[in-house]
């Protein structure tokens, strides 16, 4: 044990030097403005203050908050019905399912985000195929629904992977229990499914939700700068307006707001899995038997 933990420490060392070391390089930024020749730096809170009482910065903070739901939305929406089928189909047709999702993020996302602009483009394949259904030239691209779009396709497949897995780890005897005392599939479904694969299902949100609400490159291409985000303001902050203070600032505010997020996240799942039957929670076999009955 001993041994395993020496063998560690370079590692933590490692996580310090490219985690711990910056944020906390940001964290002393984002407190800091210029001084005089005399002293140049000087503490101040001048950058949270003027973050939170200018309401165009609010508006693009919501803004984003927004389109990160509405994504995390219709990836549940999408993910969910896509997960429990593969879940419930045969192994080598799970495999190849899995594959296919998995497949297109093996590509770089910036590329694949790229994709999208020549398919939403005017003369698009996109176009092409409203302009042969008689529907006329739409304007999709450098809209709020191309941002949409860029960031569900983007990510659902994180919300896949992760209720698939809760729906493969199932104890097919609950199910099989449920019919036998009589309940139907939707009382099944609602009863034991859905709470067993509350995990993945809260963990899929997770992995949706943040990088959609931080996300700067999907927007900035299929919103062509017209859609602005908080990721967008903050990577301008860095590198165009040059002001590293006020950037460190915004960050630091995402990441409490993420930090928040996630501490939620915590104890959601630990709620859930308060049912799970492999920690004795209330989903067991008798339990079933007691809920079909009221049923």
């Amino acid at each position: 044990m001993k041994r395993f933990s020496q063998l560690a420490v370079p590692y933590i060392v490692w996580a310090a030097l490219m985690l711990v070391l910056p944020m906390g390089l940001i964290a002393v930024y984002s407190f800091m403005e210029r001084g005089n020749s005399i002293i140049p730096f000087s503490f101040s809170l001048e950058h949270y203050i003027k973050f939170f009482t200018d309401p165009d910065f609010l508006l693009i903070l919501w803004r984003s908050l927004v389109i990160a739901v509405k994504t995390t939305v219709i990836c549940l929406i999408l993910g969910y019905p896509a997960a429990y089928f593969i879940a419930r189909s045969k192994e080598k047709m799970q495999n190849v399912l899995i594959l296919c999702i998995t497949i297109p993020m093996w590509i770089n996302m910036l590329v694949r985000t790229y994709a999208w602009i020549g398919l939403l483009s005017e003369g698009g394949l996109i176009q092409r195929i409203f302009g042969v259904l008689g529907l006329g030239d739409i304007e999709l691209l450098y809209t709020e629904g191309a941002v949409l779009l860029g960031m569900v396709y983007n990510f659902l497949p994180f919300m896949i992977l992760q209720i698939q897995a809760s729906l493969s780890k199932m104890d097919n005897s609950l199910l099989e229990a449920s019919a036998d005392l009589g309940a139907s599939p939707a009382q099944t479904f609602k009863r034991v499914t859905l709470p067993l694969s509350l995990p993945g299902v809260i963990n899929g949100i997770t992995l949706v939700f943040l990088p959609a609400v931080s996300s700067f490159f999907i927007p900035k291409l299929l919103g062509g700068g017209q859609y602005f985000l908080i990721g967008n303001m903050i990577e301008n902050q860095f590198i165009t307006v040059g002001e590293w203070n006020f950037g460190s600032a915004v960050s630091m505010i995402m990441a409490a707001i993420m930090m928040l997020l996630m501490m939620a996240v915590h104890k959601a799942e630990a709620r859930s899995r308060g049912g799970n039957p492999a920690k004795g929670g209330q989903y067991t076999v008798k339990g079933m038997a007691d809920r079909g009955k009221g049923a």
